[in-house]
């Protein structure tokens, strides 16, 4: 697997490539799952064009979004205007195989369908763990390995079950781990997305 795929050219040049990548629909994981959650402080990491930190923004959310692509960044940040949610939202690019964390700085910390390669991914996720304050939520969502190829894109380096995942989190930091394996209709047809949601301690 070619480590390009992971870079912020790679991810430039194909947001560049179009006038929208994604549906500009905040991820339905995201939505069933946070909708019904108090507002605090929220990490959307991975943002993309931004539809998630935009809609968790109109649900009353401060937010933080990391990205790798400045294209995409620039992008998402016309659309939060766009909806009127900009000054709810500060949007970095950061390369996130060399994220240094927060520690306990959100009271969400949502990270859908990231592409990292092993053994990057289950390293970010601990640190995504660690930037959730005590009593808040992580949300891990990404392409279940029942499918083939993933979400469309040949990545298995960051397929994963829930139940991997799992085992990259201190099981001693959270009160609750829910995992969770749901079949939804996606752009390329069936799709199986693995879950994780847990509670910090």
């Amino acid at each position: 697997m070619s480590q390009d795929l992971f870079t912020e050219d790679y991810w430039d040049d194909r947001y560049a490539s179009e006038d929208r990548i994604w549906s500009g629909q905040p991820n339905p994981q995201l939505v069933d799952r946070i909708a019904a959650m108090a507002p605090g402080r929220a990490l959307d990491v991975g943002c993309g064009e931004g539809a998630d930190a935009i809609w968790l923004a109109q649900q009353g959310w401060t937010v933080t979004a990391l990205d790798v692509s400045q294209v995409a960044l620039d992008r998402a940040a016309r659309h939060a205007a766009d909806a009127g949610v900009a000054d709810a939202i500060t949007w970095h690019r950061v390369d996130l195989s060399a994220w240094a964390g927060e520690p306990g700085a959100y009271d969400l910390v949502s990270a859908q369908f990231m592409y990292l390669p092993s053994p990057a991914l289950p390293t970010l996720y601990r640190q995504l763990g660690d930037a959730v304050a005590p009593g808040g939520t992580l949300l891990l969502v990404g392409h279940h390995p029942i499918d083939e190829p993933p979400g469309g894109h040949d990545f298995p380096d960051i397929r994963w079950t829930p139940e991997e995942a799992v085992e990259w989190l201190d099981a001693d930091d959270w009160t609750s781990i829910d995992t969770a394996t749901v079949r939804r209709q996606g752009h390329s047809g069936t799709m199986h997305d693995g879950i994780v949601q847990a509670t910090r301690a």
